[in-house]
């Protein structure tokens, strides 16, 4: 009896570094952006008093003179302990135009004001006579706020806490998404396209001729992304090699070059040439492993060779379309640095617009929202396949 406890320790103390590695590099980070999504205690903790005053107001008009002094002094504190960019920032986020106005009124606060607070501050800035400010101010105060979600959508909280839609010059994300979507779809489809006649080629080649054929899909994995990506510029661009070559054809003019960088072919190109193989190898493992007696079995009962490869081989094929198709799906809608080089302003996606507010807005917020976005749209799409195929039928080799 002692003997299978013994065992079961010393597989769970094997699998132990690899559980703290998945928690470490995976699911805590994973958890630390969905968190970061939805709680931001920033402005909350910066001016307690401010939203314990703005906690009685019922949004309509200008809130009493208690909400102007404790702004007053939240402010001031706030600049006195090096908190009050993050402040301005959060703020400005909710309606823009506020940074200027929360800084300057910290900073130009006069050591012997008192009341009527109100007058002081609008004396300071004219933004403190707008309901909008303090919509935001409280919009911003909230620990735990769908904000961000909403932004994520271009949808916004309305003063009277209803929901409605962002002006028309923010309504930028919701177009990113379906542009990601229709992307990713289509580099997923052309990739099925072009993968399946390569992985029936090298599956049914001979021994000798699958190995080069192998290596010549795998060559890619041994060249840098960047290198890869920066090549199709050279080729693409208007003075690349593909232009000179047709120029020098006679098949353009010098002034009718293609522009096929820096746009939305640009992205579809560079993008298929990267996943293709991911699409190949998993399509080759299942091919492989289909019996080549079968064809000849449906050809001999009367089938046609296209009759015989709808009926007999495309079936036994789906699983590697599905695990191929899954898999690119998945890397191309998280693609980031191919779109950034090659795509210009048609061809970004959701993950340069995530990629720049972490690391140039630092909006983080915002930037797990769309990620959290994302991850529940693959999470949709790994359900959607299994209950349509079954998960158990994918096979990756």
């Amino acid at each position: 009896m002692k003997a299978p406890g013994r065992i079961r320790l010393r597989t769970g103390l094997l699998v132990l570094p690899l559980l703290a590695f998945v928690l470490v590099t995976f699911i805590a980070p994973l958890g630390t952006m969905l968190v970061r999504s939805v709680h931001d205690p920033v402005v909350a903790d910066a001016l307690p008093e401010t939203m314990e005053a703005l906690a009685g107001w019922d949004g309509q008009g200008l809130p009493d003179e208690v909400a102007y002094e404790a702004v007053a002094r939240d402010l001031v504190r706030a600049n006195e302990e090096r908190t009050l960019g993050q402040v301005a920032s959060r703020v400005n986020r909710v309606r823009s135009g506020l940074r200027s106005a929360l800084t300057r009124t910290a900073r130009r606060m006069p050591e012997d004001a008192a009341a009527p607070w109100r007058d002081v501050l609008s004396n300071l800035h004219e933004a403190w006579d707008e309901p909008e400010t303090w919509h935001a101010i409280q919009s911003a105060g909230d620990r735990f706020t769908s904000r961000h979600y909403l932004n994520a959508v271009d949808l916004q909280w309305l003063p009277d806490r209803s929901v409605g839609r962002q002006p028309e010059e923010r309504r930028i994300y919701l177009a990113l998404l379906w542009r990601t979507l229709w992307i990713s779809l289509g580099i997923t489809f052309l990739c099925l396209l072009l993968g399946y006649p390569v992985a029936h080629l090298i599956a049914h080649a001979p021994p000798h001729r699958q190995n080069l054929l192998l290596a010549l899909v795998l060559v890619p994995f041994w060249t840098s992304l960047l290198v890869r990506t920066t090549s199709w510029i050279v080729l693409l661009q208007t003075q690349g090699v593909i232009n000179d070559v047709l120029v020098a054809l006679g098949l353009l003019g010098d002034d009718g070059r293609l522009a096929m960088v820096y746009n939305m072919t640009g992205t579809f190109v560079a993008m298929t040439h990267v996943l293709l193989p991911f699409m190949v190898l998993p399509l080759y493992s299942v091919m492989r492993s289909i019996p080549r007696r079968h064809m000849s079995a449906a050809a001999s009962l009367g089938a046609g060779p296209f009759q015989a490869f709808r009926k007999v081989y495309w079936p036994q094929t789906l699983p590697g379309v599905g695990a191929g198709s899954l898999l690119v799906f998945i890397l191309a809608i998280g693609f980031y640095i191919t779109p950034a080089l090659v795509g210009g302003s048609t061809g970004q996606l959701i993950s340069n617009m995530i990629a720049y507010h972490m690391q140039t807005s630092l909006n983080w917020g915002l930037a797990a929202a769309l990620g959290g976005i994302l991850l529940a749209g693959v999470l949709v799409l790994y359900v959607v396949y299994d209950r349509v195929v079954g998960i158990e039928r994918m096979s990756l080799g």
